[in-house]
């Protein structure tokens, strides 16, 4: 076995971002770095509540960009995966502009997409935390009929509440979802929406703008 050489970050080359929140402090390190999130490594330092009169969430994270030899990571993941897993896939990478295109085949593609295409998003999930470029993966066009599909949805469930006046929350989903659902529900005059919660799956909530 050969011996990898690995590079470690100095300490202060890591900059400490606080929020209330992860998602509100992930997007601070993007602002104050100036690069996606898929392009910088964080740990949370730590997460506590303040109490100053009334309880106030505060989360303390560490970020720091990802090096120019992680480059190929999505690529040399994929490599050492596929050998070993328990599936019968195929894959071709595609890059463009910024992004990394992974579209599976093979055997058991049916697998992939199966429940919804969860272990699919997983793997995407997955490759978008070893990569400092940006993946999306696909399988069958999966993604054009998913993004289809809950476009529809968002734009219903958007209609309903215009029409009844309550708002709705909807089932946990992952970034990729929300982000359709919220396209959706703007094309409807007086509608708006918000994800709410912490970690990667959150509940949206679509409710009428006060007029």
């Amino acid at each position: 076995m050969e011996n990898e050489e690995k590079t470690e970050t100095k300490p202060e080359e890591r900059q400490e971002f606080k929020g209330r929140n992860l998602e509100d402090v992930i997007s601070l390190a993007e602002h104050v770095l100036k690069i996606p999130r898929e392009q910088f490594n964080y740990e949370i330092v730590t997460e506590k509540t303040k109490l100053f009169g009334i309880k106030r969430k505060e989360i303390v994270i560490r970020a720091w960009p990802k090096k120019e030899s992680e480059e190929n990571a999505a690529a040399d993941f994929l490599a050492r995966l596929m050998p070993v897993f328990p599936l019968d896939l195929t894959y071709e990478l595609k890059r463009r502009n910024d992004i990394i295109y992974v579209i599976f085949s093979g055997e058991d593609k049916n697998l992939l997409l199966w429940n919804e295409g969860e272990l699919l998003l997983s793997l995407q999930h997955v490759l978008n935390k070893v990569s400092p470029i940006k993946v999306q993966v696909d399988c069958e066009f999966f993604r054009k009929r998913k993004e289809k599909k809950l476009r529809e949805f968002g734009f219903q469930v958007a209609q309903e509440v215009r029409q009844s006046g309550k708002e709705e929350v909807l089932d946990f989903m992952n970034p990729y979802e929300r982000r359709l659902i919220h396209i959706a529900v703007n094309q409807v005059p007086g509608i708006t929406s918000e994800s709410i919660g912490d970690g990667f799956l959150k509940k949206i909530r679509v409710f009428p703008l006060p007029r």
